[in-house]
């Protein structure tokens, strides 16, 4: 599936990319490796290149995280490291500080207490951003498990599904919700709308 074409003329200029995967590991926690890149489509001056010029193509960021979460979605290890920066070790001196979020919890709270604790000069903000795609890698990675230990729930269980109420398609007043997990269906209340 793609976007329909665009009906004028246009010309690249910028590219980010984001890739992240997950790894289960044979201690039983689970590595979470991202990575943001950005180019751009034309050269342009940089007194940090030796011939002057940042080559269209060459990355001006390329920064990469791993975290090791445990079955609490608990930052256990961090590791931040960088392919290109705009202004190299100036950039790339920060790495080690990400080991602050060691400790933190990828699904409460996480993304403001990233922002409080690397915000501004404290950290980079494009390997900041990079943690943004972190919880929701996490969750997708622990799916299997979750359905596995929804599917071993007896019929009555009063343990509520965790996608519910997670996003539009899986609210508890919707027609998803209806059809495949009625007894957590809640009817939307309808408010009168009284002429005047």
């Amino acid at each position: 599936m793609a976007l329909p074409p665009s009906t004028i003329s246009r010309s690249p200029l910028h590219t980010r990319t984001y890739h992240a995967q997950a790894f289960a590991r044979e201690d039983g926690m689970l590595d979470i490796e991202a990575e943001i890149m950005d180019t751009k489509a034309y050269d342009f001056p940089s007194k940090m290149s030796e011939s002057g010029v940042h080559e269209a193509g060459d990355p001006v960021h390329h920064m990469l995280m791993r975290v090791t979460i445990d079955k609490n979605y608990v930052i256990q290890d961090v590791v931040a490291t960088y392919g290109a920066a705009p202004y190299r070790n100036h950039c790339t001196g920060i790495a080690d500080a990400y080991r602050k979020l060691i400790g933190l919890s990828l699904v409460k709270g996480f993304k403001r207490s990233v922002r409080e604790i690397m915000s501004r000069t404290s950290g980079c903000t494009h390997m900041t951003e990079l943690t943004d795609i972190l919880p929701t890698v996490a969750i997708q990675s622990m799916v299997k498990e979750a359905r596995a230990k929804q599917d071993d729930e007896p019929e009555d269980s009063q343990q509520r599904p965790f996608q519910i109420d997670g996003c539009h398609a899986l609210r508890s007043s919707g027609e998803v919700v209806k059809m495949f997990y009625p007894k957590w269906y809640e009817a939307a209340e309808h408010t009168e709308v009284v002429p005047e």
